[in-house]
């Protein structure tokens, strides 16, 4: 059984600027639905809505509120793809494989175009993805990737040389940059809320403060999914509780490892600063051992992201390094206040896939994004639905795999600190 208690929403620019939260009952009874969905995060709210609007009665249980977690405190970067290449991708999953490249790199267009259906108020901002080369030996990654892209015909990339890079960022940094016009940024709590309200519109029913504590197969062969207050009995379940997974189902938590990543940001940029930083638009990541992510909100407040400590932190003096490295990258910033700094937990597995699970017939659970959470846990969203929905699990753009705990999960804090430690180092040194 799983111990909840109800935590107050973390502090962060989201929560200051993001359309407000929906005021959601806890479960108290009991309630039947034809499908329970476990977790109020990105894929949850995208299970719930995609099934709402195909018929489906869906319920959704919280153990929050919507976006409490890494949907809500995350970059709010909605990048194209997943973290291996396409040519890995295809030759790792044959037919399928060019099925996943195109579902992946089609994301942010779809929750770009969903965003404007459902009118969502989230800051969105369809200005490009920025792949950036920090090395030599990424530049040569990144030029693969480049050719990958132009062989495929991938979403009208464009690469940028030092020169070309420069001109876009502000930043003699990097050495050279493949720009993807159809990514972009939201503000992510704001997302969330968004997609609850959606899914609330197209008949889902959503719970917050309803953590479900304890799974149970009936004698009838339905679920029955307990919460503090009441119970649902369902024909099937969908968890999508990502990097806040505990022990509900058997394995689960153990199959992804849990990495903190930290977030702070600046006032609002004053004119003469903000013509020197990112006067190309866009949001960027570099492609270095240790991930680094930034972009300009709709307020023109610089958002700078990456690796923090293993433990929840609040407020802007805790992320001194990543503000150090970006008064590196603009020295104009020295001059501005950082007012913002928070955290939260991601999900990463071992191959770098999301991984979607079938342990059962009546159960799918969808989880680690390894970074690519908005986009990509939208669009499994409509994958669930879809496979609930009857669709044979071969005619999925995404594939079904086992559940697989990790070995010596429990070592995952010393492993993640040792290789943070290496990445600094190789980043250091170029390699």
């Amino acid at each position: 059984m799983s111990l909840h208690v109800d935590k107050p929403l973390p502090p962060s620019l989201y929560a200051d600027t993001a359309i407000p939260p929906l005021a959601l009952p806890r479960l108290e009874g009991t309630a039947r639905a034809a499908v329970v969905v476990i977790g109020g995060g990105i894929t949850g709210l995208s299970s719930a809505l995609h099934l709402a609007e195909s018929g489906t009665d869906v319920l959704l249980l919280e153990a929050q509120e919507p976006g409490w977690g890494a949907s809500g405190r995350n970059g709010g970067q909605v990048n194209p793809g997943l973290k291996p290449d396409p040519e890995e991708v295809e030759h790792g999953f044959g037919a399928l494989g060019h099925r996943m490249v195109r579902f992946s790199y089609a994301a942010p267009e779809a929750l770009f175009r969903l965003v404007e259906r459902h009118q969502i108020r989230c800051e969105a901002q369809q200005s490009g993805t920025l792949r950036a080369a920090v090395s030599a030996k990424s530049l040569a990654g990144l030029r693969v990737l480049a050719a990958q892209y132009e062989q495929r015909g991938l979403n009208d990339a464009r690469y940028l040389d030092a020169t070309e890079s420069a001109e876009f960022t502000g930043t003699r940094r990097y050495h050279g940059i493949l720009r993807d016009p159809t990514g972009g940024s939201v503000n992510p709590l704001g997302y969330a809320r968004g997609l609850a309200h959606a899914a609330i519109a197209a008949g889902a029913r959503l719970h917050s403060h309803s953590p479900a504590t304890r799974l149970q197969r009936m004698a009838d062969g339905k679920w029955q999914v307990t919460t503090p207050k009441g119970s649902v009995m369902a024909d099937r379940l969908v968890i999508g509780t990502n990097g806040y997974t505990d022990n509900l189902w058997p394995g689960l938590r153990r199959s992804v490892v849990p990495v903190w990543s930290g977030i702070t940001a600046t006032e609002p940029l004053p004119d003469s600063v903000r013509q020197q930083v990112m006067p190309g638009g866009g949001v960027l990541y570099e492609l270095g051992s240790i991930t680094v992510y930034y972009r300009l909100d709709v307020g023109n407040r610089l958002l700078m992201g990456g690796r923090s400590k293993l433990h929840h932190m609040a407020g802007p003096e805790g992320f001194g390094l990543l503000q150090r490295y970006a008064e590196k990258l603009w020295p104009a910033l020295k001059a501005v206040r950082w007012t913002h700094g928070w955290n939260g937990q991601l999900a990463m597995t071992p191959d770098h896939y999301p991984h979607l699970h079938e342990p059962e017939p009546d159960v799918l659970i969808a989880l680690g994004y390894n970074g690519r959470g908005v986009a990509m846990a939208t669009a499994m969203g409509g994958i669930v639905a879809r496979r609930i929905g009857g669709e044979s699990e071969e005619s999925l753009d995404m594939p079904v795999t086992g559940l697989k705990p990790i070995p010596f999960h429990g070592l995952w804090p010393l492993a993640v600190q040792g290789r943070l430690a290496w990445g600094r180092i190789a980043d250091r040194l170029g390699l």
